[in-house]
């Protein structure tokens, strides 16, 4: 009988991490989904802004009020959970702080004391965090896009946290022998005395808060798949395989610019056999209409936003009331994408066509083409989420595929086409300018 703690806590622990785990191959499944890309170039840049961006957050103090609660929110979260070693460890062997056993009361003391003081910086942060989210209202949480799901979910993480820093102050408060050593109790020695003395009663609120504390550690880690939090995971992939080449670097098609060479070359033979180990390779298809046109990195790109609504609160088109939103297209990449991943579940590991696609029934081509291109969702986004690439291969589908671009635009095109210029003017008049 002494044991059923130990094996209920082994049971808990497995279930937990198995169930993450699941999640996590069936995220890795859906971004695979998309076509493969080759990211191996400039490796030592990617590396640097890894550490600058995902680690170091410098995209994040841009705005410096946001950016330095974030800083000791990600800070405190983190070293605070270095403790769940200790309580996996005492869980599974049924020991109690293994730490005082084997590093010395003031090491230990010391990291404790480190600990209480991030988790009510950490609660503070949390906190005037939710004030700005939900008493200032700031416009960027208040978009449209920002449905019940979006809405509620910011708030879930928050009283996650708020919950989580509280349990792990009040396990501190009410363990008798650890308040009894009087070192690393910076916080918790103020709170003890709001128990009372009893010291079964003690007992049991401290075993009860370590307890919930694990418990809802292990329920914070797979609410992760679900939420937008899960840059917590994804930033540093994400921006280790960001773009490394300037901002307004458009890929080109191989096959469109092979063709756009045939025509400018008077001597070309258009209709030539490849040269030896050339290939004579056209794409299925130009642009994307859903996400299995995407590349990996934007797939990975939708699961990585944050909904911080940066890219959106810069975005030109958007702030002079267009219907654009550059968060909007990485919320429905994420949503069709998991639609898809659902609906591969269900037909036993095959897609069956549903009818459905990311453009006209996620994302409008009114949105796409409200895109002045500018980049700046580019440059606001605090892990370096591309919106405007996947704009760049809607719009591609549309003109390539479906000859669906706007009258200006076409009409510009046939211009380009018959008259080498944007303007509707023949040849021989493109010149008349000069005499005027």
């Amino acid at each position: 009988m002494e044991y059923l703690p130990n094996i209920g806590f082994v049971i808990i622990l497995i279930l937990g991490i198995g169930y993450f785990a699941k999640n996590v191959k069936k995220l890795i499944r859906n971004i695979k989904l998309g076509q493969d890309v080759d990211v191996s170039d400039n490796k030592s840049q990617r590396w640097k802004n890894m550490v600058m961006v995902a680690l170091g957050q410098s995209k994040m103090v841009r705005r410096p009020i946001a950016g330095i609660l974030h800083i000791v929110v990600y800070i405190g979260f983190i070293i605070i959970n270095i403790e769940v070693l200790e309580i996996i460890i005492d869980g599974i062997f049924g020991t109690h702080r293994i730490g005082l056993s084997v590093l010395p009361t003031s090491v230990y003391g010391f990291l404790i004391g480190a600990f209480e003081i991030l988790a009510v910086l950490v609660f503070v942060s949390v906190t005037l965090f939710w004030i700005r989210r939900n008493i200032i209202r700031l416009q960027r949480f208040w978009k449209s896009e920002m449905t019940s799901w979006p809405k509620n979910d910011g708030n879930n993480i928050l009283y996650f946290e708020m919950v989580l820093m509280t349990l792990f102050l009040v396990m501190n408060a009410t363990d008798i022998h650890f308040q009894s050593i009087n070192s690393g109790n910076l916080i918790s020695q103020f709170i003890s005395p709001w128990f009372g003395d009893s010291e079964s009663l003690l007992h049991s609120i401290e075993r009860g808060a370590w307890w919930l504390h694990i418990i809802g550690i292990l329920i914070f880690l797979n609410y992760l798949y679900f939420s937008k939090h899960l840059h917590i995971l994804l930033a540093f992939p994400n921006t280790y395989y960001a773009s490394v080449k300037p901002k307004g670097t458009l890929n080109n098609l191989e096959a469109v610019t092979k063709e756009v060479m045939l025509m400018m070359d008077p001597n070309a033979d258009p209709f030539a056999a490849p040269a030896e180990g050339e290939t004579e390779e056209e794409p299925a298809k130009f642009g994307a209409s859903d996400v299995h046109d995407l590349n990996r990195v934007q797939l990975l790109n939708a699961y990585t936003c944050t909904e911080c609504g940066r890219c959106t609160s810069a975005c030109p088109a958007n702030l002079t009331g267009k219907k654009l939103s550059p968060r909007k297209i990485m919320m429905d990449t994420r949503d069709r994408l998991e639609e898809v991943g659902k609906n591969i579940d269900a037909n036993n590991g095959e897609f069956k066509d549903d009818g459905k696609q990311l453009l006209n029934d996620y994302i409008t081509p009114e949105e796409i083409w409200a895109c002045t291109t500018c980049n700046a969702c580019v440059e606001e986004c605090p892990v370096s989420i591309n919106p405007l690439s996947i704009i760049v291969e809607m719009r591609r589908y549309l003109v390539m595929e479906q000859s669906a671009a706007p009258t200006e635009l076409n009409n510009m095109m046939t211009n380009i086409e018959n008259n080498g210029a944007p303007w509707p003017y023949s040849q021989m008049d493109r010149l008349n300018w000069k005499n005027e």
